[in-house]
């Protein structure tokens, strides 16, 4: 049966321990004595001779007798700690365009936003990855003698495919599947001639700069298999996310948009989040009306989530202004650029989530926490 009381476990693998909060409508608890049982595979409430009870996912598995901490916060419910038996199966590897795009294989790039065919079937000799985006800085650096690359560019051929941190660079070459609108001397927008949705710049006369976040690619025997736009930001911005923080031991983020402007600061906290929540409830899904499809687990009145865990700070209309000035000289943040329309749409994804959550969940050192971005 479904829970009266909602609940939300927040399990960490990492230190195999959980944190449970029980809620309750109007965030109050009955008038009658409520009692809380914590098995090792269910959780059970009893409640003026009503019994709720709740089946755990498999492979999560408590040890009751480690319970700890119980304690009633307005406004959330009852808090308490709990050690895990065994830590949940690990979370699938994140699955990286670096390992999606293979050579001498054929592809189709496909607008996510409508699905229209973006380039045609296209077999790539090399698909290289590009160095960082500062990389002409730091060969000042390392050459007494005057930059031997100062005149080179790093544009690919038409069987190259060059992978940037949140975009790719394509050869044009005759492709005639987009649209173009002038914005500046150096780059021009690139649209999709259906929706008009912004896939990218074209950067030189040959090459096209595509975000990660605005185009599907597809093996092409396959068929275009559509995904919810909230869901695909996610998980592309989750990808960039961990991958950096993996290879450059950063954990520290601005947003910005393709306009040069800084949007929001992420600060990664964890990837090894295990969300387990109680479904059909009010407290949390109907704050997610819009975005419903981040929310489409294994059916049941249980669902899970692997989730990555950040604070976030929004900075537009000059919010948080010092705070983003100090982390834009800061050596340890890294800039991550996508369209400016996908940064509201970012913004606004984050702080459904944020809102979804228990209050004194939501913010932590006056940074705001984002929990399903996964």
């Amino acid at each position: 049966a479904g829970m009266a009381g909602a609940f939300l476990m927040e399990i960490r693998r990492g230190t195999q321990s959980a944190l449970l909060v029980l809620r309750y409508a109007a965030a109050e608890l009955p008038s009658a004595p409520v009692e809380v049982s914590v098995c090792a595979d269910s959780l059970e409430v009893r409640s003026g001779g009503s019994c709720d009870a709740a089946a755990l996912p498999a492979g999560v598995r408590l040890a009751p007798s480690s319970c700890r901490g119980l304690r009633r916060l307005r406004g959330d419910g009852l808090h308490l700690r709990v050690r895990l038996h065994c830590p949940p199966p690990a979370a699938d590897v994140v699955f990286t365009l670096r390992e999606s795009l293979k050579p001498k294989k054929n592809y189709i790039f496909y607008c996510q936003s409508c699905g229209d065919i973006i380039v045609k079937d296209r077999k790539f000799l090399r698909v290289l990855p590009l160095p960082s985006e500062n990389w002409s800085n730091l060969v000042e650096e390392w050459c007494c003698h005057p930059d031997p690359f100062a005149r080179s560019t790093l544009h690919p051929q038409h069987d190259d495919c060059f992978l940037g941190d949140t975009f790719f660079l394509l050869n044009s070459g005759n492709e005639s599947q987009v649209s173009e609108s002038p914005r500046s001397k150096e780059n021009t927008r690139v649209t999709c001639k259906r929706c008009k949705t912004m896939l990218g710049e074209r950067v030189s006369s040959d090459t096209i700069k595509y975000y990660v976040t605005e185009v599907i690619i597809q093996p092409a025997e396959g068929s275009f298999s559509p995904i919810p736009r909230s869901q695909f930001v996610q998980s592309m911005v989750a990808q960039c996310l961990l991958e950096l923080s993996s290879a450059k031991s950063t954990f520290r983020f601005t947003i910005k948009g393709d306009n040069g402007k800084t949007y929001i600061l992420i600060w990664l906290l964890n990837s090894d989040t295990l969300l387990v929540e109680s479904l059909g409830s009010s407290f949390s899904h109907s704050d997610f009306t819009l975005f419903g499809d981040i929310l489409t687990p294994s059916s049941g009145p249980v669902g899970t989530w692997n989730a990555v865990k950040i604070l976030y700070q929004p900075c537009i209309q000059c919010r948080n202004k010092e705070l983003a000035d100090a982390w834009e000289n800061d050596m340890g943040v890294h800039a991550l650029k996508f369209p400016s329309e996908t940064c509201l749409e970012l913004l606004l994804i984050l702080g459904l989530s944020t809102t979804s959550l228990p209050p004194s969940l939501r913010r932590m050192n006056s940074f705001q926490v984002r929990n399903r971005f996964s």
